[in-house]
């Protein structure tokens, strides 16, 4: 059989190439696993692909998330997960997930670019795993997404916020905070380009107006890195095209991350591209597989994303969380990657 390139090391990438073994062949730009901007919460839908993938999630010391708190509009909501999810940091996942690839046979190349896939010079199959960025020539196409939002991303030490994952939906966007490894405090949000503007174009004005937004606490919180994470023209509710492309993670799928459940989308859409190729099946038996498994919720997240971004939606929102707060567990099952779907089923064709 020939070798898989696997283009990036994240969680959808690290995932393919440890379901391949010894047929991959995984290359990341970076010479070291770094910070990302992510929400960094793995829900149990994460943690069942990793467990199928043979990693121990135990054994990494995220911090458990049990609860979910909402607020907007001058209200907070709270609710019980049906799970317990986890808190752990991308850079110490990503690092594990590829330490594990190469224990499986992978071979894992870092430091090393790819600059398209014509100069990749692949005999065999490549899975597109590169993330957020975008490999010249096969880049998303953002109509009809959400893509004129800034995100943003700091961790924060001072305080310990327990087992809860919060959501603050404020006017243009969206925050969420919770506990990771080490008691730091992981704050990630989005916001659109016009609002950004109007608080200054700077991050203080965000962090500002969301300390009066309920996160007053954080006022007296230490910011653990030099300069905040930041990211632009991420197009959330993306889902790819028939294109004939194996594309992985959020080269696939972009779900609001709100939702909670990118992570596990990363990692499921690993698993299974290597589980239809195993079985002799090509890319778009691969992507029709998974737009069954995703692609409602993802278009789902990005509809509640649209409604809430408003000052109506966000009031009516939270009344409807005020008189049910179980709204919010029903959601959240809503935008998670179905059940049946994480025992990577064999795909024909």
């Amino acid at each position: 059989m020939s070798r898989v390139l696997v283009v990036g090391g994240g969680l959808a990438g690290a995932a393919a190439a440890s379901a391949l073994g010894s047929r991959a062949v995984l290359v990341e730009r970076m010479a070291a696993p770094h910070d990302k901007i992510c929400g960094e919460f793995l829900s149990v839908e994460a943690g069942v692909v990793l467990a199928g993938l043979g990693f121990d999630l135990g054994r990494m010391g995220g911090r458990v998330i049990d609860r979910v708190r909402v607020r907007g509009a001058g209200r907070a909501v709270e609710a019980k997960l049906p799970f317990c999810g986890t808190g752990i940091s991308r850079r110490v996942l990503d690092a594990a997930l590829l330490e594990h690839a190469e224990g499986r046979g992978a071979k894992v190349v870092l430091g090393e670019r790819v600059a398209s896939l014509e100069a990749s010079g692949a005999k065999g199959p490549v899975f597109l795993a590169t993330g957020k960025h975008e490999l010249r020539g096969v880049g998303r196409e953002g109509a009809g997404t959400i893509d004129d939002m800034v995100g943003f991303k700091q961790y924060f030490r001072g305080a310990d916020l327990g087992s809860v994952v919060e959501i603050l939906l404020f006017e243009g966007g969206y925050a969420g905070m919770q506990m990771v490894e080490g008691g730091l405090i992981n704050v990630c949000l989005v916001i659109d380009k016009a609002r950004f503007q109007a608080l200054g174009g700077q991050f203080s004005g965000v962090l500002e107006m969301i300390s009066h937004g309920g996160w007053a606490f954080l006022a007296d919180c230490v910011p653990v890195l030099g300069a905040p994470l930041s990211i632009s023209g991420v197009p959330y509710g993306y889902l790819a095209p028939d294109d004939g492309l194996w594309r992985l993670g959020d080269q696939a799928a972009v779900i609001p991350s709100f939702c909670g459940d990118g992570m596990s989308i990363a990692l499921h859409s690993g698993r299974l591209a290597a589980r239809v190729l195993g079985d002799g099946g090509a890319a778009p038996a691969y992507r029709r597989q998974l737009m069954a498994d995703v692609g409602r919720q993802v278009r789902l997240a990005a509809a509640v994303q649209r409604f809430t971004g408003g000052r109506l939606g966000r009031m009516l929102a939270m009344a409807g969380l005020s008189a049910v707060p179980g709204l919010a567990v029903w959601l959240a099952k809503l935008t998670r990657v179905r059940e049946g779907a994480l025992v990577a089923p064999r795909v024909s064709g």
